[in-house]
């Protein structure tokens, strides 16, 4: 008989002893430290891009983006940089080849080799010039002013709308940053009550299917 309580004493103590292990591993796991999720401010993400292009995207911790925000940047300012060059240069030209001036022939600069200034210049040969040869060229100028003139003006439409874009984006970002867009769908088959004619509910007559998303 005493060996018996000898054994169940130990048993309890064993018991005990698992529990308290137990109660300390459960101890450490609640005192782990949280780690909190990055939640972008919207707000905060907005007036940084429109502060200055790309903080917008390095606040969202999209860096990826900034290469491709100044990219955009890069080649439509190369274009309206390029563009008002060649329409200075056209105006000119023009002004210079339709002026009563002969000193002034900047037009030799974008004409082609092929053209004679005797032939076509009323200015420098006002009796012996062809007319026809005169307005072609006149014509042909005054389109390229309009043509450099015209991918100017969009190219410096294209930074504004560039900016905007870049705003938006950041703005975007920031509001769905932590949005769950796990295409998995839930699909739950439910039983469904039919009206029946009289009043009466008829039940388990059909299914309804419901789908989560």
């Amino acid at each position: 008989m005493k060996t018996f309580h000898k054994i169940l004493i130990i048993l309890i103590l064993q018991l005990v002893c698992i529990q308290q292990n137990i109660y300390a591993q459960d101890t450490l796991i609640v005192a782990q430290p949280v780690k909190h999720k990055f939640n972008p401010e919207t707000m905060r993400a907005t007036m940084l891009a429109v502060a200055f292009p790309g903080l917008g995207q390095i606040y969202n911790r999209k860096i990826w983006k900034i290469p491709v925000v100044y990219v955009g940047f890069g080649a439509l300012i190369y274009s309206a940089q390029f563009n008002s060059k060649n329409y200075i240069l056209y105006m000119k030209a023009y002004q210079d080849f339709t002026d009563n001036i002969l000193a002034t022939d900047s037009y030799l600069k974008v004409v082609p080799p092929s053209f004679d200034r005797s032939f076509s210049d009323k200015i420098f040969n006002p009796k012996g010039y062809d007319i026809n040869s005169y307005d072609n060229y006149k014509n042909a100028m005054l389109q390229m002013v309009d043509y450099y003139k015209r991918y100017r003006d969009l190219s410096y439409i294209g930074i504004a709308g560039w900016y905007l874009i870049s705003i938006l984006d950041a703005n975007v970002d920031a509001s769905l940053f932590n949005y769950d867009i796990t295409p998995n769908l839930n699909i739950t088959f439910l039983p469904m009550q039919m009206p029946l004619p009289g009043g009466y509910v008829g039940a388990g007559l059909s299914v309804d299917l419901k789908i989560n998303f």
